[in-house]
């Protein structure tokens, strides 16, 4: 081969490499350009507690806190009750994604401000007083979380053009009554499910599903209806084309309040066809619904042994002994409750 050949073939070679890297490093301004319309903050992380736990599975985990809140204003920083809690556990090597719930009304110590109502910490607090409240009750170490208006629910589940539930006929009732709620908040006009049975189900349809709470099972079936809904967005979301995910990004990443940055961002969306929600529980798993002071609350039979079975669930961790701090507030519970 002559030397001029050579030349253009090494030239041309350099041009592919050239566009590849040209390539890569408009995709890398393309994602901080979105994420950028996060609205980001880290103004609470410093007054997150983490603890010195002993626990030898923990560190093999990403743990992310998910607050949805039903918001009218838009509030996501605080001054709103976290209706939904979840706790997406990301096993690092494996990609597996737990869900675990935490019932709205379980009786918690809220740091410095006394035993309460879960959600109302984030009310409080916002996010940094919601975190030290799940990190001091079941012994975790969360630093990220992200939060959500329910009004985004609806725009990401209509951009996907739905999602597959089963409806059965004691909830369709509520699904319609609270569909005609969410067209009062978000001004539409989207009409009634007909029937029950299994079917696509547009963005307000399955949001005014993941809010009933008066069916049998109550607010613990309210829970799992949310995990069923978010499980169904990711089998969705891997089924979709780019452009239809871009439309997703531009649409609801305006809406998203969290402390995870272009590079936290990008670790996770990097894996998103690899992710498979691998189980989904409810806590406390061993529980009690009752009256305290007038109150309903869903108190932790043994607050100990539940964050016991919670390390179990979440970190695949056997015998898991709580901290000192975990068994007096434990206590303290039991006192109330015998």
């Amino acid at each position: 081969m002559s030397k001029s050949k050579k030349r253009k073939r090494k030239s041309r070679v350099m041009l592919i490499i050239d566009f590849i890297l040209l390539f890569i490093v408009l995709g890398f301004v393309y994602f901080f350009y979105i994420t950028d319309k996060m609205q980001y903050d880290v103004s609470g992380d410093e007054s997150i507690i983490t603890n010195d736990i002993e626990s030898k599975n923990m560190k093999d985990y990403r743990n992310i806190a998910i607050f949805g809140v039903d918001s009218r204003e838009n509030a996501l920083e605080k001054s709103t009750h976290s209706d939904t809690i979840i706790i997406a556990s990301i096993n690092k090597k494996t990609k597996d994604v737990k869900l675990l719930s935490v019932y709205r009304d379980t009786y918690v110590n809220i740091p410095d401000k006394g035993f309460d109502k879960i959600n109302a910490a984030y009310f409080k607090g916002g996010y940094p007083l919601a975190l030290n409240t799940l990190n001091t009750n079941f012994d975790l170490n969360i630093r990220e979380y992200i939060t959500v208006n329910f009004d985004a629910l609806v725009k990401v589940i209509d951009l996907l053009g739905g999602i597959t539930l089963d409806i059965t006929k004691e909830e369709l009732k509520y699904v319609n009554g609270y569909t005609n709620e969410l067209n009062k908040i978000n001004h539409t006009s989207v009409g009634k499910l007909e029937s029950a049975g299994t079917q696509v189900v547009n963005g307000t349809h399955a949001t005014a599903y993941a809010r009933i709470r008066y069916t049998s099972g109550g607010d613990f079936k309210r829970a799992e209806r949310q995990r069923i809904v978010i499980e169904k967005i990711l089998e969705k979301a891997k089924t979709t084309d780019i452009l239809t995910l871009n439309k997703i990004i531009n649409e609801i990443f305006p809406m998203i309040y969290t402390n995870l940055d272009s590079v936290d961002m990008l670790s996770i969306g990097k894996d998103l066809f690899s992710y498979d929600i691998a189980e989904q529980t409810g806590f406390p798993f061993d529980k009690n619904a009752d009256y305290y002071d007038g109150i309903s609350y869903v108190f932790p039979i043994d607050l100990a042994a539940n964050v016991t079975e919670l390390h179990r669930f979440l970190f695949n961790e056997e015998d898991y002994v709580p901290s000192d701090t975990v068994k007096g507030y434990s206590n303290e519970i039991l006192e109330i409750t015998d």
